[in-house]
């Protein structure tokens, strides 16, 4: 590729389309977050810049959890009457003051901004497929034709340390296949972790091939090193060029840390970009990476600390879910992160709290595939798709259902069986609760019906909420302290506002479901789960999933507040930024 090739996708056209939806997502989520408070302006919306000269008019549908749907060809730009072109970057700056914006954390959401825009270009000049098709593609190739990321987020593609030939490489949406980088680290700073019944030797062989862990280890006794002081840990070629090679060479030059090359596998990068699913393999585990990469308010690395207890939290989830009629019941499974393993820099360790980049820059973990679990008719995808638009604003879930032949409320009925009521039934009874968005789910389909769900993401993001829950000892880092009144949050925030509100707008836009339908078979499923658990009666009226009200918590605040560390690791619910109550589009049905 040429150094201009490099930037084709970025064309006067693509670049105004780009601009035009992202300011459209822009004004309709920071009106949600109460940021902005659009004034009626006849029949259209106006939102004034700081300067109060500047002015964005728009049309806009209001629908159930103050959500704004808002008509991305209606926006104008003015200012002082004046017609201006629509810029994303201006407008930030315009509203800096307004969306509290810091001196500091402007540029780098600037460039966040500027990095989501170059993806959307790149996205636009995709050959274009239509939800319809979409619904009848394979697992991967619904994973890369997704086109928004998180539905909250509008800064939400930064992957700051990308530059285009990495974004080219290693973006979910290029759908490139990478090999990883193997590195051998010395046991002395290094540690691998399992589940029960996986021994290091035997899974590493499994993983990689008795001929490629043969070649590495050749590689090693060539330069006079023995291979039993060693582990392997698989690295991401980013990391290995921009980081570890620099960041790490006294480790390198001491030989703690020892470069093997690239594994023979090819892998795609997965919406979460830093973990990978084996294309050459399927059968064969993911692998998730540590990425120093900025994006969406976080460094995405991973702990070495935190990899040592991840396997075991693994096998006391699925044992909790194995053991639970109801959970089985709905068909719930878990992929398992079965094996880890860590390097620790014990320098850096020294300079830096447990919490620091510096301690996140080498570790990996492997996570069961979902393949192997399907049956015969049976396929996958990650259930951000149900959120997908199509260029002629068809939704992927409207395709499942016309797909299905079933009705819409029977179609819905069946999703949340499988993926709502498992999330209700691990809150009443166990104060477990999951981080369950979008891109940590996995739907299994039949002829475009849900079938079940398959949780994922699980060490690092489920957590009980009961103080005086009894745990095994490894198990214990996930219980956490959070408020009376905020516990259930994790399921009106995390599914209804981060979730729900997208799915029940696009279906009712497209006439295929009415949002009244919607929220109505939510509240039926709720009700009969509730009925089918009376010994939980005195729970459903402590945390009242029909409440009139609810906080409303915003994810653009945090990010706007500080996008290096969204929420503080050590206080997760003292971060929420709750601000005002949002009506319970489930109370009274």
């Amino acid at each position: 590729m040429s150094l201009a090739d490099a930037v084709d996708h970025l064309s006067p056209e693509r670049w105004e389309k780009a601009n035009r939806l992202l300011i459209r997502k822009a004004l309709a989520e920071f009106a949600h977050e109460r940021l902005i408070a659009p004034e009626q302006d006849g029949e259209r919306y106006v939102v004034r810049g700081d300067d109060g000269l500047t002015a964005y008019r728009f049309t806009a549908a209001r629908r159930a959890l103050d959500h704004w749907q808002v008509d991305a060809d209606s926006i104008t730009r003015t200012r002082d009457g004046a017609e201006l072109p629509l810029a994303a970057l201006d407008f930030f700056i315009e509203l800096k003051q307004t969306l509290g914006l810091s001196d500091d954390i402007l540029p780098v959401y600037l460039e966040e901004i500027s990095s989501t825009l170059s993806g959307t270009c790149y996205k636009l000049t995709k050959p274009r497929v239509t939800s319809a098709e979409l619904a009848r593609s394979g697992f991967q190739a619904i994973e890369t034709g997704m086109t928004e990321g998180h539905p909250c987020f509008v800064a939400n593609n930064g992957r700051l340390g990308f530059g285009i030939h990495e974004y080219l490489s290693y973006a979910p949406e290029t759908a490139s296949p990478v090999r990883l980088v193997w590195l051998a680290a010395h046991r002395s700073r290094a540690a691998f972790t399992a589940g029960v019944g996986i021994d290091y030797e035997s899974f590493v062989r499994d993983e990689l091939g008795a001929e490629t862990v043969e070649r590495f280890e050749k590689r090693l006794t060539d330069q006079g090193l023995d291979p039993a002081e060693y582990l392997l840990i698989p690295v991401h070629p980013w990391q290995w060029w921009n980081k570890l090679t620099v960041t790490f060479a006294a480790e390198v030059a001491r030989r703690h840390l020892v470069c093997l090359g690239e594994g023979d596998d090819e892998y795609l990068a997965q919406q979460s970009i830093r973990t990978f699913f084996n294309s050459s393999h399927p059968e064969k585990h993911y692998v998730k990476t540590a990425l120093s990469v900025l994006n969406m308010g976080f460094m995405r690395g991973l702990s070495a600390a935190y990899m040592e207890a991840t396997p075991a939290i693994n096998d006391w989830l699925a044992q909790l879910i194995e053991g639970d009629p109801v959970l089985k019941s709905t068909g719930l499974s878990i992929i398992r992160e079965r094996a880890a393993v860590g390097y620790r820099h014990l320098e850096y360790e020294q300079a830096t709290d447990r919490y620091s980049p510096y301690r996140k820059m080498l570790a990996a973990l492997w996570r069961e595939s979902p393949v192997p679990s399907l049956r015969e008719g049976e396929s996958l995808a990650t259930m951000a798709s149900l959120v997908h638009v199509d260029d002629e604003g068809a939704s992927f879930a409207g395709a499942l259902i016309e797909r299905s032949g079933l009705t819409p409320t029977e179609w819905l009925r069946h999703y949340l069986r499988a993926y709502f009521t498992p999330l209700l039934h691990s809150f009443y009874a166990y104060d477990l609760v999951f981080m369950p968005h979008g891109e940590n789910v996995i739907l299994v389909l039949e002829d475009g019906v849900v079938r079940r769900a398959i949780y994922k993401d699980i060490a690092e993001e489920i957590a009980v909420m009961d103080p005086d829950a009894v745990l095994p000892p490894e198990v214990r880092r996930i219980r956490v302290e959070v408020p009376e009144d905020t516990k259930l949050l994790s399921i009106f925030t995390d599914v209804f506002d981060c979730f729900f509100r997208f799915l029940a707008a696009n279906l009712a836009t497209e006439g295929i479901l009415e949002e009244d339908d919607f929220w109505r078979t939510v509240a039926e499923v709720t009700r009969e789960y509730q009925a089918s658990a009376p010994e939980l009666a005195e729970r459903f009226r402590q945390y009242d999933m029909f409440a009139p009200e609810f906080a409303l918590s915003c994810l653009n605040r945090l990010q706007l507040r500080n996008n290096k560390q969204m929420v503080d690791l050590a206080d997760p619910s003292g971060a929420l930024q709750l601000v005002g109550n949002l009506e319970n589009p489930i109370a009274g049905l």
